[in-house]
């Protein structure tokens, strides 16, 4: 399958998890490969700063982030983008009919915007 090209990449970005999951990429093969636990109540997808479309994006369980905006880890800066229930519910609503049309790195684009702007 595609998505499991992605998977286990180092530098993720949000347009190789948009196509990850548009792929339909599993939830718990994502945590699984990243050593995150899947039960967790929220995992939140954070990006290096400075952010940009190309930033690298690390995972974090929001039990180590306490729900921060901003998270140090390992002496990197990270910005919290959204948590994992509002990326999966638009990669979802990205798999419409009406949005099908799209592209990976245009879903990745809306993603982003939304994180920076609207959040």
């Amino acid at each position: 399958m595609a998505g499991e090209l992605y998977v286990g990449q180092k530098n993720m970005t949000i347009t190789d998890l948009v196509k990850y999951f548009r792929n339909d990429g599993s939830f718990e093969d994502f945590c699984k490969s990243r050593s995150l636990n899947a039960d967790s109540e929220v995992i939140e997808i954070f990006a290096r700063t400075p952010v940009s479309k190309e930033s690298s994006l690390e995972f974090f369980e929001i039990e180590k982030t306490e729900g921060s905006i901003q998270y140090s880890h390992d002496s990197v800066e990270y910005r919290n983008l959204f948590d994992f229930y509002f990326f999966q519910d638009a990669i979802e609503e990205s798999k419409d009919e009406a949005h099908q049309t799209l592209k990976d790195s245009d879903v990745a684009v809306k993603l982003m915007s939304y994180a920076l702007n609207d959040a």
